[in-house]
């Protein structure tokens, strides 16, 4: 008689739910809710109205898939600041951080990453270091692809010191439909480049500031791939730029 612990542990379905748990990426945690209102949603509906169950399916499916957070392998060479999200780099220009941080007026480099409600809508921490402030401000909620919505929009500020002691910034925006940003981490927090730290709800903007010396290693109008594009290079040689 076979002993069941000798049953083998690799298998067509075992290999087919692999696959599929290494291609559907994993959902935030932040999307929950809405994925469960969805779905309790189209049982109503498709009780009073079939039609209406099989467009509250695909609004949940929807839903599922807007809040997913892929998994994404983070270069480690130290020095370099990864993209904060994915999308489109909407700008790079010279401008000061967001006050509420205490940084002064000396200008950083900016680049900015404009969201659309296509795009992964998780935020990537952009390099390894220690969060020493998170700051949040109310504000207005126009077009996240336009330059003012840097300075107008809500947004939540997160300063970011890396192990060399250099100062980022990455600022989490608001845009014309976005109405909620979700920040999980605090000060003093210690993180890693590529970690998930926060959601923004739906259609939006994330800002980099990185020291003005810095070498930016993208353009405006390319593609970036959250936790995995390189967007500067704040070192030099074996010395670290400051802010």
């Amino acid at each position: 008689m076979k002993n069941a612990d000798s049953a083998p542990t690799t298998g067509p379905l075992l290999k087919l739910a692999q696959l599929a748990r290494e291609t559907l990426p994993p959902m935030h945690r932040a999307g929950r809710p809405f994925v469960l209102a969805g779905a309790l949603a189209t049982v109503l509906l498709r009780r009073l109205w079939r039609p209406a169950g099989v467009l509250g399916a695909l609004a949940t499916a929807w839903c599922a898939w807007f809040f997913r957070e892929p998994r994404r392998v983070t270069p480690r060479r130290p020095g370099i600041a990864v993209a904060p999200a994915d999308g489109t780099i909407a700008g790079v220009q010279d401008a000061c951080p967001p006050p509420e941080l205490g940084l002064g007026q000396q200008p950083m480099r900016r680049i900015s990453i404009f969201l659309t409600v296509f795009d992964v809508h998780v935020q990537r921490i952009p390099a390894d270091g220690e969060v020493t402030a998170l700051a949040y401000r109310p504000g207005a909620f126009l077009p996240a692809d336009l330059d003012k919505a840097s300075e107008d929009n809500e947004r939540n500020a997160m300063l970011l010191r890396t192990p060399e002691g250099v100062d980022l910034v990455a600022v989490q925006i608001a845009g014309l439909v976005a109405r909620r940003i979700v920040c999980s981490v605090q000060e003093k927090d210690s993180v890693s480049a590529g970690d998930t730290y926060g959601l923004i709800r739906f259609g939006s903007r994330v800002d980099l500031y990185v020291p003005a010396d810095s070498r930016v290693a993208v353009e405006p109008g390319q593609r970036a791939v959250g936790g995995e594009t390189v967007l500067a290079e704040y070192t030099r040689g074996n010395g670290a730029t400051a802010v």
